[in-house]
């Protein structure tokens, strides 16, 4: 059974700094994408980073540019979001998603989520 789970959200002050983890099982996604959405209240789900298996190649949001950094271990089939100077409008539950397929380049054909974490950032 594939799991990936998240850990790490919480309560900050905005300028503040969380890292998020996503740690997956029941299978290895070394070959894939992973990636890092968000959902805040009355909103779509967003795509907020993506990396590719190597770490060559990443995603961000324009959002999130020069704030969010993400990456990955294989070995321990983890990926992390470090999330610096965080604003209110970051205010979101964070979803880790693992791509479907394996690929040398970024793949946006994501098949397994995890159940969220809720990140709250108070001005």
């Amino acid at each position: 059974q594939v799991q990936l789970v998240e850990s790490g959200g919480g309560l900050v002050q905005a300028g503040g700094s969380l890292r998020l983890s996503c740690a997956a099982s029941g299978r290895t996604f070394s070959r894939h994408t992973m990636g890092w959405f968000r959902q805040a209240p009355g909103k779509e789900r967003e795509l907020v980073a993506a990396i590719t298996w190597s770490g060559g190649s990443t995603y961000y949001a324009d959002s999130v540019k020069g704030r969010f950094t993400l990456s990955r271990d294989n070995a321990k089939n983890t990926v992390y979001l470090q999330m610096n100077s965080l604003k209110p409008e970051d205010t979101a539950v964070y979803y880790c998603a693992a791509a479907g397929g394996s690929s040398l380049y970024l793949s946006y054909d994501f098949a397994y989520w995890g159940q969220g974490t809720q990140v709250t950032v108070s001005s």
